[in-house]
């Protein structure tokens, strides 16, 4: 359950989607693709609301959350296409976090964000688990990252 003094803003939540080859029709009965979900974890508020709303005009379906409890509980609820996370966020890191959301949703493609160069120690301790995240520098440019998302 969420703590509720522990703000986590949901802009648009995201109902659990279906498989993803699955359609949906829309009210005039034609076939339509649901909108790609994502989840965006950052611990900086104003980076994670930025990049939500970027993907909210961009047609994506866009939650987010500021610290990795609150992102892997919304994410159990959601069922994400794409999770983009933060790496050195407080008490639960961006690779713990991955780690938590790859084994109870391995269809979720997280990748990973960081603006900091001490991440490798961070990212090494995951592989050695045997888990490899992709990971992008920030600031990343908001073409950059849609045209990497729409790419799947």
């Amino acid at each position: 359950m969420l703590d509720p003094w522990q703000p986590v803003r949901v802009v648009d939540p995201v109902s659990p989607r279906p498989a993803r080859s699955q359609k949906r029709k829309s009210e005039s009965g034609k076939s339509k693709r649901k909108k790609t979900a994502v989840l965006v974890v950052d611990d900086e508020r104003l980076i994670a609301d930025t990049m939500t709303e970027i993907l909210q005009r961009s047609g994506f379906r866009a939650a987010c959350a500021y610290d990795g409890q609150s992102a892997l509980e919304l994410a159990l609820q959601l069922n994400p296409d794409f999770v983009l996370s933060d790496v050195v966020m407080p008490h639960m890191n961006g690779v713990e976090l991955a780690i938590a959301i790859r084994n109870a949703l391995p269809d979720a493609e997280i990748i990973l964000l960081s603006g900091q160069v001490g991440v490798t120690e961070i990212l090494e301790r995951g592989r050695k688990d045997g888990y490899s995240f992709e990971l992008l520098a920030k600031p990343i440019h908001p073409e950059k990252l849609l045209h990497r998302l729409k790419q799947t």
